[in-house]
């Protein structure tokens, strides 16, 4: 027991060491996840992708984990080889991929015997792209693998202590990376274009790389630490059985949480692939002050979310947030899509990032904390796996939807734009509206998750930090 109480997980500066080190990695990561999302004109003018494809390249991040099922097989990876290997495994993966799309986009590829094999099939779809989409493609099988063992790892850290202020300042962190990408990403296309800019990501994600490593050294010092002493006061844990999964398909509160997350995240991530162009178009700004204008949605996201975990650590209202997260999901999209452009200024699009922003705090604030509440801990990592799987498929059709809609709903527009016609912009109000829709039926299945909630105390809107003893005591 003494060796237990004066582990690194004791003490409050390891603990948020640890916490520093793998959110950092999140923090590059989601950089390089959206370090596209703000260049869509430049990639019509200067690739010749409509919005189809620039679609299908936000889709193509999330192909290998839905059709190969490599998040179900990253879960599994991680219960039953840990943390470290996973982490490392992650780390790897997103550079690899990353390069790759670097290559794809670079002047190098240009002409290359690889270019004009890619071109002999769905011409329609310019060989940059094919090539960008299997780096993107191999990139989010990193990125969505080393999203689940964050989970994990900070759950291993703060479980019984800080763990929604913890999981809130590691989404906080992450956001940051999308503030900054909305902000830099314009400005190192300028000097060197598309090319330029996810080259940075590149690097950024090298760093990150760096910081997992660092990280698992204090893991592996925190196992030496729990290993022998967890082992002597506790039962063996059951392993985890790949019929387990059957366990988690089957538990009513764990299903009705990964519906609503793959709506939610289905309004956000890929709306924030065509929110620059979509503001651009709606304001009659250029992209680079629409870019300007969106980077403080994950902002108001990143300053909110630690104290929405505070208040669930101590209060908890885990259930109820997410509803009002669903809520105001709903009303965002709607302003977007129902207020006309001559209506729609500065002003109302800045208060209308704004509520999208509060509704990303309230939601995965209360989502990520949950879900160690209804699963076992020798599946938690599948359980996360699953669930980012669920989510997956989500975030690979939606974008291509999206970007179909603009395309179906504007004829002649993307023809227009590539040959550089003056005022031809897009018109985005049907996709706003199918934003609006998923945010319509996440509300529908966060009323459903207080109803299970209520019905197998699962304690949703129960505190997560347990009581100390002396608490107790008093």
């Amino acid at each position: 027991m003494e060796q237990i109480r004066n582990s690194l997980r004791e003490s409050k500066t390891a603990r948020w060491i640890a916490l520093l080190l793998i959110s950092s990695t999140m923090f590059f990561a989601y950089f390089f996840v959206d370090v596209a999302a703000p260049l869509q004109k430049l990639f019509e003018v200067n690739y010749g992708w409509s919005p189809d494809v620039f679609g299908m390249l936000g889709g193509s991040e999330f192909f290998l984990n839905v059709f190969a099922f490599f998040l179900i097989f990253s879960g599994i990876i991680l219960d039953k080889m840990g943390i470290r290997f996973t982490i490392i495994t992650s780390g790897l993966t997103m550079v690899i991929g990353g390069a790759l799309k670097y290559y794809a986009l670079s002047d190098a590829f240009t002409g290359t015997a690889l270019a004009e094999s890619l071109s002999t099939f769905l011409v329609y779809i310019p060989a940059t792209a094919k090539l960008a989409f299997i780096g993107f493609a191999i990139f989010g099988v990193g990125v969505e693998m080393a999203g689940i063992t964050v989970s994990k790892t900070i759950v291993k850290w703060f479980k019984g202590k800080e763990l929604a202020l913890a999981m809130g300042l590691e989404m906080a962190v992450a956001r940051l990376g999308v503030f900054a990408v909305f902000r830099l990403s314009p400005i190192f296309a300028e000097s060197g274009g598309v090319s330029s800019a996810v080259l940075w990501g590149v690097g950024f994600l090298m760093i990150g790389l760096l910081t997992f490593l660092v990280y698992t050294i204090m893991d592996l010092k925190l196992d030496r630490q729990m290993g022998a002493a967890a082992d002597a006061l506790v039962e063996p844990e059951e392993e985890f059985k790949i019929s387990d999964i059957g366990k988690l398909i089957t538990n009513p509160g764990f299903m009705t949480i990964a519906g609503l997350c793959v709506l939610f995240y289905s309004a956000i991530f890929p709306f924030q692939k065509f929110a620059t162009d979509m503001l651009a178009s709606k304001l009659d700004v250029d992209i680079k002050v629409a870019a300007g204008y969106f980077s403080w949605f994950p902002i108001g996201a990143m300053v909110l979310t630690p104290f929405i975990g505070l208040f669930l650590d101590l209060k908890g209202k885990g259930a109820s947030m997410m509803l009002y997260g669903a809520i105001l999901l709903m009303i965002s999209h709607l302003i977007f899509a129902l207020v006309p452009a001559e209506v729609f200024n500065t002003t109302i699009a800045i208060l209308t990032i704004v509520i999208l922003g509060v509704a990303f705090s309230l939601v995965p604030a209360s989502m990520w904390p949950s879900i160690p509440k209804i699963v076992e801990d020798r599946f938690l990592g599948s359980a996360y796996g699953l669930t980012f799987w669920i989510q997956n498929i989500g975030l690979l059709a939606v974008p291509i939807l999206i970007g179909w809609s603009i395309s179906a709903a504007n004829p002649g527009v993307t023809e227009q734009i590539q040959a550089g016609v003056e005022g031809a912009k897009y018109d985005y109000m049907v996709p706003e509206l199918i934003f609006a829709g998923f945010g319509f039926l996440a509300i529908l299945l966060a009323l459903l998750l207080k109803y299970v909630n209520k019905k197998y105390d699962y304690g949703l809107d129960r505190p997560n930090k347990k009581p100390q003893a002396e608490d107790v005591i008093s």
